[in-house]
């Protein structure tokens, strides 16, 4: 029972007790329902789309191996990323994120434009 507890616990560390993605904060039915399918797998809206014996086989749509869980897409935002050479600016705008987040958003009124 301490790997359940243990379970419970680390997810509830994470944010607010439910199974999220730790990037984008889906649920995995928010992640199911960006592909097109419920909770079961059922491809939503099937007949409206012409689709037929489409099933999502495999439900396991969060990755929990690694240190944090990610959804499938946060997974494939990253393989775009990855894919188009741009993981310096991933690691830029992180950097940003950490040591300029206020030059990140626009100026509120009266505020002078930042020479970006």
């Amino acid at each position: 029972m301490s790997l359940e507890r243990d379970f419970h616990q680390y997810f509830d560390s994470v944010g607010d007790g439910p199974d999220r993605c730790y990037l984008c904060r889906r649920t995995p039915a928010e992640v199911k329902q960006f592909f097109g399918f419920d909770e079961d797998g059922e491809p939503i809206d099937a007949a409206a789309h012409g689709i037929e014996d489409v099933v999502l086989e495999r439900m396991d749509i969060m990755s929990y191996a690694g240190p944090r869980p990610v959804c499938a897409i946060c997974q494939l935002n990253a393989d775009a990323i990855s894919l188009l050479g741009e993981d310096h600016v991933l690691e830029e705008l992180g950097r940003q994120m950490r040591e300029e987040r206020d030059r990140l958003w626009p100026p509120g009124e009266g505020e002078p434009a930042d020479d970006r």
